[in-house]
């Protein structure tokens, strides 16, 4: 099962590299009427979640830039960033480092129990590594069905 698992997400996160390299720079930081944030926040936050959700919430090494916290964090927006934000290309290379950190260190390691659980923001609660790294699957698909609308708007 474990080995699924991990085939699942190859499959999750390959969709996310190939989307992300597909979008122009130009079109990443337009928010349309109805969205609070743009493709590159919600690109720069599926890498920031996925980081707490895998290493963060079992108190292992976050290796993503500091400054993803800042920009991507839950309740972050770009109307409230101070500085540059990472470009795509940077974001782009962080999600594929990311996988082969995860494919590195998690085999094997699903059932080990957080050192806490973890409360999400919508109220479930998670005890084991595995229940996060599944529920970023969820995450990463949600963030991605909301990058393909803001896409859609921006060419209308």
């Amino acid at each position: 099962m474990e080995q699924t698992i991990f085939q699942h997400m190859q499959i999750v996160r390959g969709i996310t590299e190939r989307s992300i390299q597909q979008i122009p720079e130009e079109l990443a930081d337009y928010i349309p009427t109805g969205f609070t944030n743009n493709i590159r926040w919600n690109f720069g936050h599926i890498a920031y979640i996925q980081e707490k959700l895998v290493f963060g919430v079992a108190d292992e090494k976050m290796t993503l830039p500091k400054a993803y916290e800042g920009f991507f964090s839950a309740g972050t927006k770009p109307s409230s960033w101070i500085g540059n934000a990472p470009t795509l290309a940077e974001i782009s290379d962080e999600l594929t480092a990311q996988k082969q950190r995860i494919v590195d260190s998690l085999p094997g390691n699903l059932h080990k129990r957080l050192p806490e659980p973890f409360t999400n923001k919508a109220g479930i609660t998670f005890h084991t590594l595995g229940e996060t790294f599944l529920f970023s699957f969820y995450h990463e698909a949600l963030h991605m069905e909301t990058i393909k609308r803001i896409y859609r708007a921006t060419k209308n």
